[in-house]
């Protein structure tokens, strides 16, 4: 929130929400994982040899180091090997080289998915299924299998699980109908979207400000086809918008744009916006009010909410238009975007900017950053 990426606000957010849902084209058979994850106040991040580091706010366990302090440095949680990870507002979820799906932190609405409501500071696994990709939202988690199928659990007040609303809660997964053919799904603060491999994008959940595309400001309990496109890339939650790439290199965002979140002028959009018209972006990730994504040169471009200074372009000014990060062109697809901003470089260095008052720049103060600085995790 993200995701989101949360984006999931998610994603990103993130509410990112996920923010988690950068993914490569939803033809292809399998979407690219993200290993950087922000939360509202903490950020965790998977190195090239699968270990994980988390840090910044820790009240509800989010970290995964078995505590609840928090941590102006990254800290390892456990000794496995991973290889994708989404952050919610407040807990964490991540996969394992094997398949199998882990989640900690709060779990007041069911979120971690082990079937109860507590709150967990260590990683807890989800069921015994494998999965491909996660992506945690606000409250509620959403996950393709490695059989093509989707699953939620959560908070469900907007159908958010798109299971028809048949629950207000789920504390474990709950299959989103019948289709074995997903390929990547984002979480964001109360709505979900989806592409599947033949390149359509499928979204759900609240709708109150157009987040879903489907040109309803109301809600949807089950999964509606965003127009009729079939070439639908990277999509990405973010609070109550959303953002996504086409295979084309053209890029769209729509619902709420009180601080520029989509990356145009004017309000709320129920249908998909382009965004300028660019036709080289790479990826996207939608957080809570912010976004970013990255174009085939290996620039980095963010937008909207910059109360923090996320924009890192010298001022706390909201934009509504992508404004570029710095001169550097190494940036890969792999960021989280919210109220801080962390992103890879190809050099696989992870740089940090934007609010830090809970620790979650990484860099052992609580000082934030109005510029990229790098993140040193442990060898």
């Amino acid at each position: 929130m993200s995701r989101r990426l949360v984006i999931h606000v998610i994603a990103v957010v993130l509410f990112a929400a996920g923010v988690a849902g950068l993914a490569q084209p939803a033809s292809a058979a399998a979407p690219v994982n993200s290993t950087v994850a922000g939360g509202y106040a903490h950020t965790c991040a998977i190195r090239a040899g699968g270990d994980l580091w988390c840090w910044g706010g820790n009240g509800t366990g989010q970290l995964g180091d078995g505590t609840l302090t928090a941590r102006t440095t990254p800290v390892r949680v456990g000794d496995a090997a991973w290889a994708a990870i989404d952050a919610g507002t407040s807990f964490t979820c991540a996969i394992r080289v094997d398949g199998t799906l882990w989640c900690w932190g709060s779990n007041t609405r069911g979120q971690l998915g082990d079937g109860t409501t507590t709150r967990r500071t260590a990683p807890v696994q989800v069921g015994t299924a494998t999965y491909t990709t996660v992506s945690a939202g606000d409250s509620h988690v959403c996950a393709v299998r490695s059989d093509g199928t989707l699953w939620c659990w959560g908070f469900n007040r907007f159908g958010q699980l798109g299971d028809g609303a048949a629950v207000y809660n789920a504390t474990s997964p709950l299959q989103v109908g019948t289709a074995t053919t997903w390929a990547g799904v984002t979480a964001g603060f109360a709505h979900t979207c989806a592409t599947r491999t033949d390149g359509t994008l499928w979204c759900w959940g609240d709708s109150s400000t157009g987040q879903l595309g489907l040109g309803i400001l109301s809600y949807r309990t089950t999964p509606g086809q965003v127009g009729t496109g079939t070439d639908w890339a990277a999509v990405s939650a973010g609070h109550l918008f959303t953002c996504a790439t086409r295979t084309g290199g053209s890029l769209w965002c729509w619902g709420e744009n009180g601080y520029g979140q989509l990356g145009v002028s004017g309000t709320y959009q129920a249908a998909p916006v382009r965004v300028g018209d660019v036709s080289s972006w790479t990826g996207v990730t939608a957080g809570f009010d912010t976004a970013c994504a990255v174009r085939a040169d290996g620039s980095l471009w963010c937008w909207g909410n910059n109360a923090s200074g996320q924009l890192a372009d010298g001022t706390t000014t909201h934009r509504y238009a992508p404004v570029r990060i710095g001169t550097t062109t190494g940036w890969t697809s792999d960021a989280a975007a919210g109220y801080h901003v962390c992103a890879e470089r190809a050099d696989a260095s992870l740089w940090c900017w934007g609010n830090n008052a809970s620790a979650q720049l990484g860099d052992g103060t609580t000082t934030s950053r109005p510029a990229p600085a790098q993140v040193t995790l442990p060898a």
